[in-house]
């Protein structure tokens, strides 16, 4: 499967896995495998809200445009992704949603 992100600011983040030509994103799988090889199923044939364009299938690979959440503090790697070409069933290792807050540094006192 290939998959191309298209950065949106969310309040939260997602979890995507993939087994097969099924995309399951949070909670919910959509099955691809009937797609054949040049079909295309536009977004709103698929009637999932994470699409962000029509899904298709070429040269053996389901490709797919899917929302990716960010928060306000997301970091360059999730404005810009870079697709992901899955080639194995499981988690897909999505950007991170935002940089973690770093703590304050303590204050130093005057003994």
């Amino acid at each position: 499967m290939k998959i191309t992100l298209s950065p949106q600011l969310r309040a939260a983040p997602v979890a995507v896995s993939v087994s097969g030509d099924e995309i399951t994103i949070d909670g919910t799988a959509w099955d691809f495998g009937p797609l054949a090889e040049g079909d295309v199923l536009p977004r709103e044939a698929a009637d999932c809200p994470w699409l962000a364009s029509d899904v298709t299938r070429e040269g053996g690979h389901v490709c797919l445009m899917l929302i990716l959440p960010h928060g306000m503090t997301a970091p360059r790697e999730a404005l810009f992704p870079e697709p992901i070409e899955v080639a194995s069933d499981g988690p897909v290792a999505l950007p991170p949603f935002q940089v973690a807050a770093q703590p304050e540094p303590a204050e130093e006192t005057a003994p």
